[in-house]
Order: structure tokens, then sequence, then C-alpha cells
């Protein structure tokens, strides 16, 4: 049993590979046959980014648990901050690009910041009452680093495949009418396999920090325990204090988690946490090698992609003053529709990316992992975006044919519909089994009252629809409905709103850690359940505003 235990990551991430390999054939078969010439290097450059930055993110919230001893509700905060902070300095790394009219330079240096960062997490210094006060601080300052390097590489590098479909339609055009409306209609598919790359980097990224992890505590005669650090920490801070309960648990899972028995428990716990975050800056060291991966790759292939390019400035025109005032109306109502669709993707956000906190939390406090890290689960998103893309592509493709075609404002709200529907479950599962706030719960649960990791994957099916309707479907319609002079703008307020719903990340954990668990999980349902009535009750009038 032990053995099977030991090997079931490795299984099953082979067992992933094996499934994902014919839909990446598929991908970039067409990609070759169909898509401007560049494409694919820009999504394999994009996907070592992701490898390395998924890496990390998912282990981040555990590992600032693990090594400096946080609550959850700390850890998530600070985890909240960087995952905003990625999205607002994309702002300013679009700014510096456009300013300096450099992209691939911008893009070439955003990957070596964010290497810079990914080392100064790699370093293993152990976390003590003494060094605290600045290996923490030092830790966020590695954050910013990776944050700030993000901003540079990420919306650059959408705007360089940006420019491919332009280059792909001007020249479409020069042939005929009917070449430019093919061209025209391959944008969104190449977008769509660009962020499938994405998603095959975040596929792979969360086995690699437990396997790495699970080889080192092995070297040191350990065995992986999500429960043990913070007991070690606890013991470490409250010693003879520990109470009665808590004491046993330790003895218990130190027994369990080490092949010598330990003659003193206050080493063994400062070894152990010591042993365990190590193998996790380790995993930081993979990181570093997918940056320079990637930038490689896109070093190589650079001068198959072109450098985004200003437009030219529009012909002027004489308008009469009612020609004028109707198009300000006009311009008005676009403007008021792309703030109604951001404030809906506000709440999106909120809900979908507690998958890197409260639900990350969840898997580690109620779910049983004695087989499995719980940081794996975050490979299950992105399994299903890359399983379930041509589906749902299909899908619609079939409602057009048919001359029922959805309008995007319409499967926005589908899609916070399905956010409901994921988070109605996890509610009504937490319900039946009574379970307590995440706090109570440590303190009297027991491994016999955690749940089977299968109500995870349906929770992560449905929020993997949902993010399939929202996510590209919400970059659509803001390139719809943005006025051509504002439209960087208007992308840029896209990544603002995400950076707002990411700054609030920190409520899920706040939550998750006082009231009881459904109550959790009841109050994002409602936030998606009033989403989607909202846009519903907007739906005729943001269509009329994108005829």
């Amino acid at each position: 049993m032990e053995f099977i235990k030991s090997h079931l990551t490795v299984s099953l991430l082979v067992a992933c590979l094996i499934i994902i390999i014919p839909f990446i054939i598929y991908y970039v078969t067409v990609a070759k046959r169909e898509h401007p010439k560049g494409l694919i290097a820009a999504a394999l450059s994009n996907m070592g980014e992701r490898f390395g930055y998924y890496i990390m993110n998912a282990v981040l919230v555990l590992f600032l648990c693990s090594k400096f001893g946080l609550t959850g509700t700390k850890a998530t905060a600070i985890y909240s901050v960087f995952y905003m902070g990625i999205y607002i300095l994309s702002l300013v790394g679009g700014i510096i690009a456009d300013r300096l009219q450099n992209y691939k330079g911008t893009i070439m240096s955003g990957l070596i910041v964010m290497a810079s960062g990914y080392v100064i997490l790699a370093i293993p210094i152990l976390a003590t009452a003494g060094n605290i006060s600045w290996l923490l601080p030092l830790t966020c300052f590695a954050l910013l680093l990776i944050a700030f390097g993000n901003g540079l590489f990420k919306g650059n590098l959408q705007a360089m495949v940006g420019q491919l479909y332009d280059n792909f339609e001007a020249e479409a055009a020069q042939k005929g009418e009917e070449e430019l409306r093919i061209a025209k209609s391959k944008r969104d598919p190449g977008f769509q396999i660009f962020y499938v790359f994405i998603n095959v980097g975040g596929l792979i990224a969360p086995f690699i920090a437990p396997l790495i992890r699970q080889w080192w505590l092995g070297v040191h005669n350990m065995k992986y325990s999500a429960d043990l650090p913070a007991l070690c920490h606890q013991f470490i801070e409250k010693g003879g204090e520990l109470g009665a309960e808590a004491m046993s648990k330790l003895n218990e899972l130190v027994a369990a988690s080490s092949t010598v028995i330990p003659d003193n428990l206050a080493t063994f716990c400062q070894d152990y946490l010591n042993v365990f975050n190590t193998g996790v800056h380790f995993s930081f060291i993979a990181s570093v090698v997918a940056m320079f991966i990637s930038l490689t790759i896109f070093i190589v292939k650079k001068n198959s992609l072109p450098n985004p390019v200003k437009k030219e400035k529009a012909v002027v025109e004489d308008y009469t003053e009612e020609e004028k005032r109707a198009m300000a109306t006009e311009i008005k109502q676009r403007i008021y529709a792309l703030f109604a669709v951001l404030a809906i993707a506000v709440f999106f956000w909120f809900s979908f990316h507690q998958n890197g906190t409260s639900m990350s939390l969840f898997a580690h406090d109620f779910v049983d992992t004695s087989a499995l890290a719980p940081e794996i689960w975050q490979a299950v998103n992105p399994f299903f975006v890359i399983v379930l893309t041509p589906i749902i592509i299909t899908i619609f493709a079939v409602f057009a044919r048919k001359g029922k075609d959805v309008s995007t404002p319409r499967k926005i709200a589908l899609g916070m519909g399905i956010a409901a529907l994921a988070y109605f479950i996890m509610t009504i599962f937490c319900k039946v089994h009574n379970y307590p706030s995440a706090e109570e719960f440590l303190a009297t649960g027991s491994e016999a009252d955690k749940a089977g990791w299968w109500i995870l994957i349906i929770y992560y099916f449905f929020m993997t629809v949902a993010e399939l309707f929202i996510s590209p479907l919400g970059l659509s319609f803001v390139s719809k409905v943005a006025p051509k002079n504002l439209l960087g703008l208007c992308q840029g307020l896209w990544l603002g709103a995400t950076a707002v719903g990411n700054g609030l990340l920190w409520i899920g954990p706040l939550m998750y850690n006082r009231w009881p668990i459904w109550q959790c999980w009841a109050v994002f349902m409602g936030v998606c359940l009033i989403s989607m009535g909202v846009m519903l009750g907007m739906v005729k009038w943001l269509e009329r505003v994108t005829k």
C-alpha cells in the first residue's frame, strides 16, 4: 500500500500526459495549417513561463503557512495582494513597452526579472524567530519581482499575438473579401489555442513541487504529512502548553512521518520543517529553469513574431452637430456597457480564484490527502480546459449553424450560473456532512471525517466550464464594445477588474476559518447567482450595444 501511495503522483502525471498528448497534437496541427506563422512560438514561450509560474502558485499559500507558521488567513492575504499586483503591473508593463516601442526587449526583461524572483525563493533559509523579521519581507520582495516581471511579459506577448492576426488579416484583405472573412474567423480560435497552451503548463506544474518535496523528505528518512508542519510550528511556539489532544495528534503524525524514532520532539519539529520547506525551495529552481527555457524559445523564434505597431490616426472628417451628438451617445453607451460587464467580472474572478486560496485550504484541511498532495488538485482545472475547449467550441458552432447563435452577454450570464452551480454542490455537500469552520474542524476533526477526492473533481469541472464561458468571451466582449480609439485602455480595464477581484480573495479564507464551511460556499453561490441575474437583466441592452 505504501508503494502505491508513493507512486500515485507519478502515475497520475503520466496518465494526464497520455490523455492530453492527442489534444496538443491536434492544436499544433491546426495552428500550423490555418493560423499565422509565429503562433506556436508565442504559445510555447508562454507555456514555459506559465509552467514556472504555476509551480510557485500551486504551493504558495501552503508554503507560506508551513515555512513561517502563518495562519491561512494571513497567507491568503499575501497571496491576494500578489495576485492583484500581477494584473495591475500588467498595465505598467504595457505602458513601458508602448513608450519604448520595444515589445520584444520588454518581454525578455520580464522573463529575467521573474527568474530573479524565483532565485530568491529557491534559497533554502530556515525561518526562525530571529530572522523572520527580514526573511518574510524578502519573500514578499521576491513575489513583487515575479509580479513585475509577469507584468512586463504577460500583456505584451498577448499584444504580439494580436499583431500576428492584424498582419494576417491585412495580407488576406489584399486577396479578396472572402479571404479576409476567413482570416477574421481565425482570431478567436487562435487565442483559444494560445489559452490552451497556458493550461498545458498549468496542468504539469502542480505535480512538480510535491514530487521534489517527497523526494527530499525520503532522502532524510521522512514522509509527507499535510498536517504536520502546522503542528510543528505550534509545538515550537507553545512547547509544553500545547493541548493534550493536539499533542497526541502530533506524536501520532511524527511516528507516521519518520522511519527513525526521534529522541527529541522539538529537534524533530525543527528538522521536519527545514526538510519539508527545503523541498519546496528546490521546486522553485524548476521555475527558474522554466523561465530560461521560455526565454530561449523566445530569442530563437523572435524573428517570426511582429512588434505591435501603433494604429494609424483616423482620417479627419466633417460631421454635423447631430452626427457628433449621436456618436457621443453611442460611445457613452459602449462605456456604460463595458463597466457593467467589468463589474460582473470582478465577482467572477473573486469566486473563481478561490481555487488558490480557500479551495486550496479546503483540499488541505477537509479532503483526505494521505495518498495525494493537496497542491495537485490545482492541475484539475487546466486539464479540463484542455479537454473541454474543443467541445465548447463545437457546441457554439452547432448553435450558430442552426441560426441560434448565443450572444456573448448571454454566454457570460450562463457562465455565472454554472459557477453558482459549482458552489451549490459544495454548499450541499458540506451541509450534509455538517462541517464546522476550518478552525473548529482542525481542532476536533479526524481523518475519518475528511471528504473523498471526488468532490473536488466535480467542483473543478463546473468551474472550468464557467471559466470557458467567461474568461475568453469577456475579452471578446471588450473588443466588441470598446471604442476603437480606447481599445488598449479598455483591455487594461479588463485586467484591472481581474485585479480588483483578486484583491478580494482574502475574504474567502476569512469566512472559511470562522463560519461553518457550507456558509462560506453559500456566499459565493449567492454572489454568482446575483451576478447572473444582473447580467440577464442587462442582456438585451448589451446585445443592442454590441451590434
